[in-house]
């Protein structure tokens, strides 16, 4: 807690914001959090206070605070989930897979989070059996495979590989894949806009073809996400597999509770 001495305003870290000083008052907030955030007294995952109250904490108005609040999320030390508050980021990429229907090339752009993709390979093919049986189609019936790599400044963090019906998107395997986004694609040049998905999370031990494609050892364990994506209607149109190294990217779900009916 803070306490107002004049022209300066004490904090739990020693610091002090002083409003005499020729430093700016949001470049001061701005180092209190850091250090508050470098102490672990605001630890990774930590919510943070809403804007009024912290800025009433600080003894600056709601303007001054959120541009101390821009300049962290613009270091990655903060992130703000709509809807939800302003948290203490943790130093692996947290992306939203768990809880909004994006992709990772969404979720990254929609964070600040640079990230690039490799394509391995986007042709026509047969899919497995059981995935054509979730895709509800013949198993002779050609599907886009899809096979990616996503990665940031730090090195390779999933392993993504898609099976598509072809025939409700006639012509996609003719698409430049590292520049476009999957549903992207499917929205804007087929109409057919994803609105569900049933995503299933499982621990797994890498194996050769998945530790090459994320730089790991044979057997290194990994994240690995199932997910079968409807159209409007019902209709599957999409099966993907996902391998996430756990060590880059870490899945976290914000979750909240239904009221009791005993309550």
């Amino acid at each position: 807690m803070t306490t107002a001495r004049g022209t300066e305003v004490a904090t739990t870290t020693g610091l002090t914001i002083d409003r005499s000083a020729p430093v700016p008052l949001h470049f001061q907030i701005a180092e209190v959090i850091r250090e508050r955030v470098t102490l672990g007294i605001w630890p990774a995952h930590y919510r943070l206070k809403p804007e009024p109250e912290l800025a009433a904490e600080f003894g600056v108005s709601r303007g001054t605070l959120r541009k101390a609040l821009g300049a962290l999320i613009a270091e990655g030390r903060l992130v703000q989930v709509r809807g939800r508050g302003t948290f203490v980021t943790a130093e692996q990429v947290e992306p939203a897979l768990a809880q909004d229907l994006t992709t990772l090339s969404e979720d990254f752009a929609a964070r600040g989070i640079t990230s690039d993709v490799t394509v391995l390979g986007s042709e026509l093919n047969r899919a497995p059996g059981t995935v054509a049986g979730l895709l509800d189609i013949d198993p002779t019936d050609p599907v886009l495979v899809l096979r990616r790599i996503r990665s940031t400044p730090e090195g390779p963090v999933a392993y993504l590989v898609n099976f598509v019906r072809a025939d409700l998107a006639p012509g996609i395997e003719a698409t430049d894949f590292s520049s476009a986004s999957l549903f992207g694609t499917l929205e804007d040049d087929f109409g057919k806009a994803v609105t569900t998905a049933r995503r299933t999370f499982i621990a797994q031990a890498a194996d050769a073809e998945v530790a090459d494609a994320l730089q790991l050892p044979t057997g290194a364990p990994v994240q690995y996400l199932q997910q079968v994506s409807y159209l409007a209607g019902g209709r599957a149109i999409e099966y993907s597999d996902v391998w996430i190294n756990s060590d880059r990217m870490r899945v976290t779900s914000m979750l909240s509770r239904r009221p009791s009916p005993h309550s």
